[in-house]
């Protein structure tokens, strides 16, 4: 791997103007480097009840047909590099999360997954965690033909995954909202869920009181306890907050 391209590539993304050209440069650099394929995710924030992790991709390239099975078989359930990925403080190879799982009772299907994936061209890999001061916020996953990269590398692709992934966001104007979480001392009651889910829907006041057979000015209340809780300034930044930090889908 040239280590140059990658200081390089570190300087021109700062430099990029639209996503576009962020996600070019990125392939580029990556095509070099060896490595076919990728993906940058952006990983959305759970509410307690949802057990799967979820993200948005940003950028990516995969193997044709090797995102179909792996929502069909269901893999993110039991995919050992996204289960190594939520305790993972640096970046990690594939094959070191799979070494981690060794006794799982899923172990079968994680190994069935990995032949899967090596019989599309995902012989081997790395994953770099993306931080931010509220925990994990995305990651770049790289794919293909086996490749050893130096510590030196290693450092250098998790600062261009931690600089795509921020720039990305900035040009698309989400970077300040994303460390905005919701304060985990201060979960929404059940109540509160529902009106925010009808008002998702595009229900007003007066419909979602005949819904659920209580007061307009109950309903006015419990929007304004949602907009203070969620930080927004109107109902219609709540509803998008919420689906930002994973409450709502």
């Amino acid at each position: 791997m040239k280590i140059n391209s990658l200081i390089q590539l570190l300087v021109i993304l700062e430099e990029c103007s639209d996503p576009d050209a962020v996600v070019a440069e990125l392939e580029q650099v990556l095509h070099l480097s060896g490595f076919e394929y990728y993906g940058l995710l952006r990983h959305l924030q759970q509410s307690p009840a949802q057990q799967e992790l979820r993200a948005a991709p940003l950028a990516g390239r995969w193997p044709e047909q090797w995102l179909q099975i792996y929502a069909a078989k269901k893999y993110v359930r039991i995919d050992p590099m996204v289960r190594y990925l939520t305790h993972a403080q640096r970046p990690f190879r594939w094959r070191e999360s799979m070494a981690a799982f060794n006794g799982d009772a899923h172990r079968r299907r994680m190994e069935q997954m990995m032949v899967d994936a090596f019989g599309h061209g995902l012989e081997d890999g790395y994953l770099f965690p993306i931080h931010g001061r509220n925990g994990i916020l995305g990651s770049l996953s790289l794919g293909g033909r086996p490749i050893d990269l130096s510590p030196v590398e290693i450092a250098l692709l998790e600062a261009v995954a931690r600089k795509t992934f921020w720039r990305l966001l900035e040009l698309t104007g989400e970077a300040e909202a994303l460390e905005t979480l919701l304060p985990s001392e201060t979960p929404l009651t059940r109540r509160e869920m529902e009106i925010l889910h009808y008002l998702a829907d595009g229900m007003t006041s007066m419909e979602i009181s005949k819904m659920l057979k209580i007061s307009n000015h109950t309903v006015d209340w419990y929007m304004n306890g949602l907009q203070n809780k969620l930080k927004a300034k109107n109902r219609q930044q709540a509803v998008a907050l919420a689906f930002r930090h994973g409450l709502i889908s």
